[in-house]
C-alpha cells in the first residue's frame, strides 16, 4: 500500500513539474482564449541566410500567391485560439498559424517581441488567407 502511495506521489510531482515547464515558454501575450499556447522543443536545422523574400503583411495579402514561401518581421499581437495568432507589422495585420513546436524553447514571446516568421502562404479565394509558419525566430525582446 505504501509503495502505491509513493509511486502516485512521484507521478504527481513529475506531472506538475512538466506542466510548470511547459507554461514557462512559448507565446505569453494577450489571448482571446483562456490559456496561452505552451511551447515544445524547438526544431534544429539551418540558421544562416535565406533567399526566401521578406515581405510585409499588406503586400503578402494583396500580391501573395498560394503556397508561396515568405518571411515576415513583426509582432504577434494576440492568440486567437488553437494555432492561430494575430500578426502585425508596420503595414497591417493578418492571421498566422503557428504550431507549438515552432516556438523557441526557453524563449517567451509576447506582444512586444519582434519575431521573424518563415512559412507558406495559404491564399484563400473566399475567407481569410493565412501564413502557415514553419519557423519562428525571436529578433528582439
Amino acid at each position: 500500500m505504501k509503495r502505491i502511495a509513493s509511486l502516485t506521489a512521484i507521478a504527481s510531482l513529475c506531472a506538475a513539474a512538466a506542466f510548470a515547464h511547459a507554461q514557462s515558454t512559448g507565446y505569453v501575450g494577450p489571448s482571446t482564449k483562456a490559456a496561452p499556447a505552451a511551447a515544445a522543443t524547438a526544431p534544429t536545422g539551418y540558421a544562416g541566410p535565406s533567399n526566401v523574400p521578406l515581405m510585409t503583411a499588406k503586400d503578402l495579402l494583396a500580391k501573395g500567391k498560394d503556397d508561396q514561401q515568405v518571411r515576415l518581421q513583426g509582432k504577434l499581437l494576440s492568440h486567437k485560439g488553437g494555432d492561430k495568432y494575430e500578426f502585425a507589422d508596420a503595414s497591417g495585420r493578418m492571421t498566422v498559424e503557428i504550431d507549438d513546436e515552432h516556438f523557441p524553447q526557453g524563449a517567451k514571446v509576447d506582444q512586444n517581441t519582434t519575431v521573424e516568421l518563415v512559412g507558406e502562404f495559404d491564399k484563400e479565394l473566399v475567407g481569410e488567407s493565412t501564413l502557415d509558419v514553419d519557423q519562428l525566430k525571436v529578433v528582439t525582446r
